[in-house]
């Protein structure tokens, strides 16, 4: 018997990627300042991070880290079950729970981790989740992991979410989404899901790692905006990432749940905690999130001027009214050199292609951050206008 070689067919995979135009280059950022930050030396303004309530350098934020360092260390230095779980643990998931309006919180590494020790803890052989396609991965990878069915249903489509129940085996049940999809800027249609899960008794699930701090009353999200509440949807993530600006993933649920994750999740029992001056941080981060409608209202004005001047100048833009604006491209070449010419221009866009998204919808996605300038908007809309253009006229000599 001969076994491939897996050297070779990395390389020669790699090889495909750069044929392809889709091979993944690492930008070191220097420093950070704000929406700005130093590239090689050069100060470029960032249109693509998830900071989106400009909490990750504000200064009570770091004060916390710092002060939570200097007391408690670096580190956790053990899992949660071990001796790595700290008072100020504690005291965040009851913060967050206490905002989402949820019996019980457990905080998690990262959404990726959290959403797999959901499905894993609560999934068995013979189970089935029923997911939408544009789903994050670490949703569809999760199933994956689980071991249980994995069932996909057309993007926003709750009818598609029934059928897909209705076709699946005998099993446990649970129907999971996106709150926000982070490619497309959309939002699930809740309401409707929720009520597919309770006539197929499937456990709903909801991963609103963008739509926490951005959406609904306090921030609270997708599920608050809905006018939701635990009783609706049962299970929901939120990520310490994106709006919160910082690290990690928290699990609301009832009391049964949470309980069971934490006894048998592996993702939260085989792993060192968050560090605990990160939790500190994430505290304080919470309380501007729920205070600061400030932060709210900004980030949609200026939502509503990128849009609006967008589509003035004809690039084609998707139905969002979230942070996330996906300026499509189409072909990948023509989101790489939109990239290229914003990035010289002075901003920081970069290009998203296929597996990210799907094959012929390449884009550029924009993020908005309250920290963004009026001015600083109208500039990028400016660069990315003259260099679609640009690209339009290549192509048409080509």
């Amino acid at each position: 018997m001969t076994r491939p070689d897996i050297q070779q067919r990395l390389l020669a995979a790699r090889k495909q990627r750069i044929a392809q135009g889709r091979a993944r280059v690492r930008r070191s950022i220097g420093r950070r300042d704000g929406v700005r930050v130093e590239v090689n030396g050069r100060w470029l303004t960032e249109f693509s991070g998830n900071d989106y309530l400009g909490l990750a350098q504000q200064f009570e934020v770091i004060n916390a880290l710092q002060d939570s360092a200097a007391r408690d260390g670096a580190g956790a230095g053990a899992s949660h079950l071990v001796s790595g779980h700290y008072a100020v643990h504690d005291a965040l998931e009851r913060d967050i729970a206490q905002w989402l309006e949820y019996p019980r919180a457990l905080l998690f590494g990262s959404g990726f981790l959290a959403n797999l020790a959901v499905q894993q803890a609560l999934l068995e052989d013979g189970d089935v989740c029923v997911q939408d396609r544009l789903n994050h991965a670490s949703l569809i990878d999760a199933t994956r992991l689980a071991g249980c069915k994995l069932r996909r249903y057309p993007h926003l489509d709750p009818e598609g979410a029934l059928r897909q129940l209705k076709q699946a085996p005998e099993g446990a049940a649970m129907l999971a989404t996106d709150g926000v999809f982070s490619m497309d800027g959309d939002v699930a249609p809740l309401r409707a899901l929720s009520l597919v899960a309770r006539m197929q008794q499937a456990l709903f699930y909801v991963d609103d790692a963008h739509g926490i701090g951005v959406r609904g009353p306090e921030g609270r999200g997708s599920v608050a905006e809905a006018r939701m509440s635990a009783a609706d949807v049962p299970l929901q993530l939120i990520t310490l990432g994106k709006a919160l600006g910082g690290y990690g993933a928290v699990v609301v649920g009832n009391e049964d749940l949470i309980q069971h994750l934490s006894e048998t999740a592996r993702p939260y029992i085989y792993t060192t905690a968050l560090p605990p001056a990160q939790a500190a941080a994430t505290r304080v981060a919470v309380k501007h999130a729920r205070r600061d409608q400030w932060r709210r209202e900004k980030l949609m004005e200026l939502v509503e001027r990128f849009r609006g001047a967008a589509q003035r100048r004809g690039l084609e833009l998707m139905a969002s009214e979230s942070p996330i604006q996906p300026v499509l491209c189409g072909e990948d070449t023509n989101a790489l050199a939109l990239s290229s010419a914003l990035e010289s221009a002075g901003f920081l866009v970069p290009a998203i292609r296929p597996p990210s998204v799907p094959e012929g919808k390449a884009r550029l996605r924009v993020t908005l951050s309250a920290l963004h300038s009026a001015q600083e908007v109208d500039a990028l809309v400016e660069v990315l206008a003259r260099s679609w253009d640009a690209v339009q006229r290549i192509r048409a000599v080509a």
